[in-house]
């Protein structure tokens, strides 16, 4: 389930009333905790963060011209998800939030390649985001996405 919106403010408005207060809260938590130089947007027809084309002119290979996404936050038909990059492609942060993540939540952890869905809006570890969040600068992820994906 894709929505469609112009605006951040536009998104947040048509979540389901029974998912929006911890998407918002999401939201800003991942809004505080990034590093500076992460500019929030709608991409992809999803809330997301990226490095602006200012910082990285080179930006996405596989959308050129177009700014470097870092995490992205979307309403799902069954649930919010989380796609983080720098979980997908640094293994050893990967590592660290699933070790960390039992000691946050006691819902099972629902990963994909770079995508964590949380069904059930009470067992969102919210302090375990916040942190995950910070453990990467707009430098340290363009160094990891040379590395790994710029051709």
């Amino acid at each position: 389930m894709q929505i469609s919106a112009t605006s951040i403010e536009d998104y947040i408005s048509k979540i389901p009333e029974e998912r929006k207060e911890a998407f918002k809260r999401l939201f800003d938590i991942i809004n505080d905790s990034l590093p500076s130089g992460f500019k929030d947007n709608i991409s992809y027809g999803m809330i997301g963060w990226a490095i602006p084309l200012e910082t990285y002119p080179a930006g996405y290979h596989c959308a050129p011209g177009s700014p470097l996404p870092f995490i992205n936050l979307a309403s799902q038909k069954n649930f919010i998800a989380l796609y983080h990059m720098g979980i997908y492609a640094k293994p050893e942060l990967l590592e660290w939030f699933v070790s960390e993540y039992p000691k946050h939540s006691t819902k099972k952890l629902d990963l994909g390649k770079s995508c964590v869905r949380f069904k059930k809006m009470d067992g969102i570890p919210f302090e375990l985001i916040a942190e995950v969040c910070k453990k990467m600068t707009v430098e340290d992820w363009i160094e990891c996405y040379e590395t790994n994906f710029k051709k």
